[in-house]
């Protein structure tokens, strides 16, 4: 009689495991299904969710995703996309996720760099929460405020603002196919940051839903929970309904101008020099550069910048503060704010700004990216060492963005995001390919050493990053259970100082650790003190 082999058996043992492990996910999915269709209070309609054997889930799966790196067969795809149609929809979503032990994605605008809102590397099955549907903008014209869904792009809430009044606008990103939600959770710079701060720092109120299922408000969820969410970053403390902003005023007629150096007319000792005045000089003024491979073996720095008033103030300044760019005046073109939102945005000349309204990015691309937060301008030999790496790669992007003016004046804890005073720029390096697997390694082995070389010139305890350009690189949590310690290694460098505080109020709010991803904000263990709170 024949026995079979060890192998045999452990072969039949871990075909087994598998079918069992695909007919409980199948029936986790199946139940779930069921939670959220028959839900008493908001039951989801057939039309407001899509499994993967529905003909639209790939296109709904890759509508707002833009790292292509994040849709590649190889990673995992979620059990279900739901686009709730209302508020209590979400709270159906979270009741049911947590009932059924599902991990929760929340979607905005598909912008995570590491794709965290629509991707997962972590072993337990998930959702995403798409809120495409929740996209409504209402000004208050009296009161200079706005409630904008998460949902909403940047460039919706631009319109909007726009059509009530020429002379406000908003300080957020420069890229308006941008959700709302996602990018106010992290901190939201964008030209306007000199004058007025982040999206965060001109935040007045949200409405979210919590761990609980519950929808608050500033009022109702209190200062620490809000102070949470204002700044450190998505999909830790709840799902973002809605954002109450201040608009800001804008002169009716800004002067936006872009100037393009490459190495051979003097782009090193321009940077050099940008790296030494561009915080400093006024604060009306945001000169951010661009600097990339433009063939014949040389790169191109955009001085691109965006001025709040009238050309002939622009050309004083400059000629005092930044000569060295050698702007004139045909250069520069004055026009009204939300004209300049599209000439930042990259939209061509007299494109109709109504375009906004659609969402969409102008381009998608597989990337990596790192993040540096400079203190102190680096040497020349250190800037051409920087160009010298990015001609060694035709997809290498890097962007330098100012600080100084009223980011300087704000304290570092007043706001989850702590890159304040004394930080002169920032520098986002970036690798981009168009195929797929092929060029992968070589690209994001390529960033990852131009981040190494640069490891002498930036301030290093900790080496600051932006949780709005997400980079796993710093550290993943894979399963839940990361401790204070473990979580320091991204935590610290996103939010310095203030993320023991974070991981704080995550305890209290979100003890259970429902809302759960590769970076999100762990717990500590509670005290007894705490305990006894939670049971209250």
């Amino acid at each position: 009689m024949l026995r079979p082999s060890g192998i045999s058996i452990l072969s039949c043992l871990l075909l087994l495991s598998l079918f069992a492990a695909c007919a409980n996910s199948d029936s986790t999915q199946k139940n779930f299904l069921e939670c959220i269709s028959h839900n008493k209070k908001s039951p989801f309609p057939s039309t407001s969710y899509f499994t993967p054997t529905n003909p639209s889930f790939t296109s709904v799966l890759s509508s707002t995703a833009q790292n292509l790196r994040y849709l590649m067969p190889s990673v995992r795809k979620p059990e279900l996309i739901l686009r709730p149609p209302s508020e209590t929809h979400v709270q159906t979503a979270v009741t049911c996720a947590k009932r059924f032990g599902i991990q929760l994605r929340v979607r905005s605008g598909g912008h995570d760099f590491e794709g965290v809102s629509y991707a997962s590397e972590m072993e337990e099955p998930f959702v995403i929460v798409d809120m495409a549907k929740l996209r409504t903008v209402t000004i208050d014209e009296d009161g200079k405020t706005a409630w904008v869904e998460a949902g909403a792009t940047l460039g919706e809430l631009y319109y909007r603002i726009s059509e009530k009044s020429n002379v406000h606008g908003f300080p957020a990103g420069l890229c308006p196919s941008v959700g709302v939600g996602g990018h106010i959770t992290g901190g939201g710079y964008g030209s306007l940051m000199r004058k007025y701060g982040l999206a965060v720092d001109n935040v007045v109120d949200a409405r979210i839903v919590d761990a609980r299922g519950k929808i608050l408000n500033r009022e109702s969820m209190g200062e620490e929970l809000f102070w949470a969410i204002s700044g450190g970053g998505g999909g830790s403390f709840g799902i973002i309904l809605a954002w109450k902003v201040r608009l800001v005023p804008v002169p009716a007629t800004v002067t936006v101008f872009t100037v393009g150096k490459t190495l051979e007319q003097g782009l090193t000792k321009i940077l050099y020099k940008w790296q030494k005045v561009a915080a400093k000089i006024n604060e009306n003024l945001f000169i951010r550069v661009t600097v990339q491979p433009s063939g014949n073996k040389t790169l191109t720095g955009s001085f691109n910048a965006l001025f709040l008033g009238r050309v002939d103030d622009l050309l004083q300044i400059m000629n005092r503060g930044f000569p060295e760019l050698g702007l004139e005046r045909k250069d520069c073109s004055e026009m009204s704010w939300i004209k300049s939102v599209l000439y930042l945005g990259g939209y061509p000349a007299g494109t109709d700004p109504q375009v906004l309204l659609q969402g969409k990015p102008l381009f998608k691309n597989y990337f990596k990216d790192k993040t540096d937060f400079l203190r102190n301008p680096i040497p020349e030999a250190t800037i051409k060492g920087i160009f010298s790496r990015m001609m060694e790669d035709d997809g290498s992007i890097t962007y330098w963005t100012p600080y100084g003016g009223r980011m300087s004046q704000i304290p570092e804890s007043q706001t989850p995001f702590p890159h304040r005073k004394g930080t002169l720029y920032d520098i986002l390096y970036v690798a981009t390919w168009e195929d797929g697997n092929v060029s992968e390694a070589k690209s994001m082995d390529w960033v990852r050493k131009l981040y190494n070389y640069m490891t002498p010139y930036v301030p290093n305890f900790p080496r600051g990053a932006y949780v709005n350009f997400r980079d796993f690189d710093l550290g993943m949590n894979k399963n839940g259970n990361t401790s204070f310690v473990q979580a320091s290694a991204w935590g610290t460098k996103y939010f310095n100082n203030n993320f023991k505080r974070l991981v704080h109020i995550k305890t209290i709010v979100d003890p259970d650790n429902f809302f759960l991803h590769e970076q999100s904000i762990p717990r500590f263990r509670l005290t007894q003190e705490e305990k006894k709170q939670k049971k209250k």
